[in-house]
């Protein structure tokens, strides 16, 4: 089977792109689901934008379509990740640059394509991210097709892993002020919950308040809701203001994350990044000190990178420092989704937990 023809359309993506850095200065404004203020982050137009979205067809030889989308992840342009995504920049690389490369390719393999299409040049760089991941989601759906396999199967077949024989473990997503969501959450026994959204440290309130009420709120909840043997993970994203709430200080890290552990019992606390250096060499060296405090203060509080880990050799470096618990690999920042199928892999082989993550801009 062969590809005969490359397409691409323009389309709505499934949420927002949101500046992180102006959010994070805290000169803005919330105007209803809008933040006033002006943006800081280069590609943004404002501080909330509808995320740009790139649908990717290839038409096979027996007229079957297959599709990925192309777009970036909501904080774009934050810690290291590539520039906001523009449809209007980007369409023109996939009709003059990667529609050539396919046109006539033969489908036998994934991997090959996947990885020659995450190598490809325009203008002496690499394609955005976004492009990267939307273009192999499509090959590998045309493999899939073509072998008349599941994309699991292709994978596993691939890389030398097996499909697995049971259900993966998800991770369910609400802002942080949409409680009857967390209740669904709960409902349907999702095993990690809810990440939620403290974006800035005046969202933990003064001294944390904020995030320490909400934590018991949710342990009591999981109670009040949950199965009688519902033992899911607490999941929560602070986006670095544990670190300015505590002046960057591990130890007060530490003793802040250990009360925090005391709110969710009795249930698992997983904190996604804590705390955000402004290098990733210092986003590491402060992962590895706070775990070292937790350690000594005997705390079992696990740690999830996912600011400065966004490729796959990013991915590598933080495994090989054993600086976390969990890596964050969120398939988008990583372009190609053969690097998120090794980024995973790599994850396993070193004994370091991983989670999937998607950009919250996919469509259906």
């Amino acid at each position: 089977m062969k590809i005969r023809d490359v397409l691409c359309v323009a389309g709505r993506s499934g949420y927002m792109l949101k500046d992180l850095q102006a959010i994070r200065a805290g000169k803005t404004r919330p105007n209803g689901f809008d933040i006033d203020g002006d943006p800081v982050t280069p590609g943004f137009r404002s501080i909330i934008q509808p995320g740009d979205m790139l649908s990717v067809m290839l038409r096979l030889e027996d007229g079957q379509v297959v599709f990925g989308d192309c777009m970036d992840v909501i904080f774009s342009g934050a810690a290291g990740r590539d520039p906001v995504f523009r449809v209007d920049d980007h369409r023109p690389v996939v009709a003059g640059v990667v529609r050539p490369r396919l046109v006539g390719r033969e489908l036998a393999t994934f991997r090959p394509l996947a990885e020659e299409i995450d190598r490809l040049e325009h203008q002496g760089k690499v394609l955005h991210t976004a492009l990267r991941y939307g273009v192999t989601q499509a090959l590998l759906h045309a493999v899939a097709l073509a072998r008349h396999e599941t994309m699991a199967e292709v994978i596993a077949r691939e890389y030398g892993c097996e499909v697995s024989p049971s259900e993966i473990p998800l991770l369910g997503m609400c802002p942080t002020d949409q409680r009857l969501q967390v209740d669904k959450m709960i409902m349907k026994g999702i095993e990690a919950l809810p990440h939620a959204n403290f974006v800035t440290a005046a969202n933990l309130g003064p001294d944390g308040q904020t995030l320490l009420e909400y934590t018991s709120w949710l342990s009591r909840r999981i109670g009040e809701c949950g199965a009688p043997d519902y033992r899911p993970k607490i999941h929560l994203d602070v986006y670095g203001g544990i670190g300015e709430l505590c002046a960057m200080d591990a130890g007060r890290m530490a003793a802040f994350l250990g009360t925090l552990a005391e709110h969710a019992a009795p249930y698992e606390l997983l904190i996604e990044t804590p705390v955000v250096a402004t290098t990733q060499h210092g986003q590491i060296e402060l992962f590895l000190a706070l775990k070292q405090q937790l350690a000594a203060a005997g705390s079992d509080v696990k740690l999830i990178a996912d600011e400065w880990c966004n490729t796959l050799e990013d991915v590598t470096r933080f495994a090989d420092a054993q600086a976390v618990d969990y890596i964050q690999v969120k398939t988008p920042d990583l372009g190609g989704i053969n690097n998120t199928i090794e980024a995973l892999l790599y994850c396993r082989r070193t004994g370091i937990g991983a989670y999937s993550g998607g950009s919250v801009n996919e469509t259906d």
